[in-house]
């Protein structure tokens, strides 16, 4: 393992601005991130997910050096149908294609099955990030559905697939 969840600190929020102003850290990210964010509204955000939330759990990604590289949670959370969505965003650049972000999945599917007792992990990625689609086939996410046409970027649209992966194939995994 090359990384390590902790919650996020204030001190973070300056690193969080810069990447969510760049292009090419958020062109696979939320369309909220289309446009330049403030400080101000990071700092909401940041506030948001540092409190109690039933419904969100965002944690920092760090390298095992204390390195902030970026962040993974667990969004839209569930508890009557024991459901969430995953976002993960590596913020550095440097750090891309080396086992990261593989990691901080693996990580955050360990807390969501093992301490929080979720049934089904989900998300969505852009079919032209397959970066990302093979780090999370290779944690065992399969491809539920695709949305066809569903995101704009670059002057073209492309789709949008649904991924998700169940407590018992996660399990599985594990037993391998």
């Amino acid at each position: 393992m090359k990384i390590r969840l902790r919650a996020f600190e204030k001190d973070d929020l300056d690193t969080i601005v810069k990447w969510v102003n760049t292009e090419a850290v958020t062109q696979y990210l939320s369309d909220s991130l289309i446009y330049p964010i403030s400080r101000t509204d990071e700092a909401k955000w940041l506030e948001s997910v540092t409190v109690t939330n039933h419904r969100e759990k965002v944690f920092a990604v760090e390298t095992l050096d204390k390195e902030l590289v970026g962040s993974v949670g667990l969004h839209n959370i569930n508890w009557v149908e024991r459901k969430a969505e995953l976002g993960i965003m590596i913020g550095e650049p440097r750090f891309w294609g080396q086992g990261y972000g593989s990691d901080a999945v693996r990580e955050i599917l360990r807390i969501a099955f093992e301490k929080m007792n979720l049934n089904r992990v989900y998300l969505r990625v852009f079919e032209n990030n397959p970066r990302a689609i093979r780090v999370y086939e290779k944690c065992g996410f399969q491809k539920e559905g695709v949305l066809r046409q569903d995101h704009y970027f670059g002057r073209c649209y492309s789709d949008t697939f649904i991924m998700a992966i169940l407590k018992q194939e996660y399990l599985h995994l594990l037993r391998k």
